[in-house]
């Protein structure tokens, strides 16, 4: 009796060991995934773009000649006349490495105007826009409802979020049969009245449930509305993240020039967990010398990138 209840006991303690070391390697294996997150997909490739005044040239040749020498690419040109540009844009690409990232807006009137007649302005010629976009392959058209300027404006209510869901999924689905997308930015509050985070983007866009309407975040804006590079990135997740602005983060120059403060690991370390495979697109004046600023800023964002 006395030999059974010796052997039971030493039973229950290898199981109990082996219990244990079984319980420290399912912690040591979320530990390791949990790390893997933080550090980043080492494998997502960063896709940089500029605004057709980034690059420094008197003409588009020779500012596609310059980006092609720092590696950049994607170019994202404005909106405005776009469809008088296509061939010219066709032209000055063919043979390139270098293709169209987004179109910068470039629309009349705006879509939470009080006047219908100003909120049909934006819809045509968004439209308009949104049909070039689609000749030139470009990953969408951006879009900001409206800026505090423009007024008289819808109240900010249930409502107008309902009407504006509604104007969305029309310019949506008209995107999607040009091949494109529609991209909603949020502004920081001293630019927009409506639309400030990305996270409230991507809400619209997942209450519109169009494949042709998705969001975008800028650094510049997200430091003055977001809590969180990170968590700004991951509240919309790779379902609804389609385009990336970036700048320095206090006087919205070339990434570099305001010092320690543009730091972008966090977020960049948020894209890479998404597998984020669309463009982070320069969008800033230059407060020193370009030919100074603009590869050393490209040489920043680079080096951070690898580091998150």
């Amino acid at each position: 009796m006395e030999k059974n209840r010796r052997n039971f006991i030493k039973s229950a303690a290898v199981c109990t060991a082996l219990a244990s070391v079984g319980s420290y390697s399912l912690m040591a294996a979320d530990a390791t995934k949990k790390a893997e997150k933080k550090s980043g997909n080492k494998s997502v490739k960063l896709n940089l773009s500029f605004q057709e005044g980034t690059g420094i040239g008197s003409t588009l040749t020779e500012k596609l000649d310059y980006m092609e020498k720092l590696g950049i690419v994607g170019l994202e040109p404005g909106g405005g006349n776009l469809a008088a540009r296509i061939n010219e844009f066709d032209q000055a690409l063919r043979g390139r490495s270098i293709h169209i990232s987004a179109i910068c807006a470039g629309f009349q009137g705006f879509l939470l105007a009080e006047d219908p007649a100003v909120r049909k302005q934006c819809m045509d010629t968004m439209k308009e826009i949104l049909a070039a976009a689609g000749e030139l392959k470009s990953k969408g058209v951006i879009l900001v409802p409206g800026f505090n300027g423009q007024k008289p404006a819808l109240p900010h209510t249930q409502e107008t979020r309902n009407f504006l869901i509604e104007e969305l999924t029309e310019l949506g689905k008209f995107a999607l049969q040009h091949k494109t997308t529609l991209i909603l930015e949020p502004l920081n509050r001293g630019e927009a009245f409506y639309l400030r985070q990305v996270g409230d983007a991507a809400s619209i866009c997942r209450d519109a449930n169009c494949e042709g309407l998705k969001c975008m975040g800028d650094f510049w804006h997200m430091t003055k509305e977001e809590v969180s590079d990170r968590g700004a990135f991951l509240s919309a997740g790779s379902a609804y993240l389609q385009h990336v602005h970036i700048a320095s983060r206090k006087r919205r120059s070339m990434p570099g020039e305001d010092g320690e403060a543009d730091n972008y690991i966090d977020g960049f370390n948020a894209l890479k967990e998404l597998n984020y495979q669309h463009y982070v697109s320069f969008e800033c004046g230059s407060v020193g010398d370009k030919n100074v600023t603009v590869p050393a800023a490209v040489k920043l964002i680079r080096e951070q990138w690898e580091k998150a």
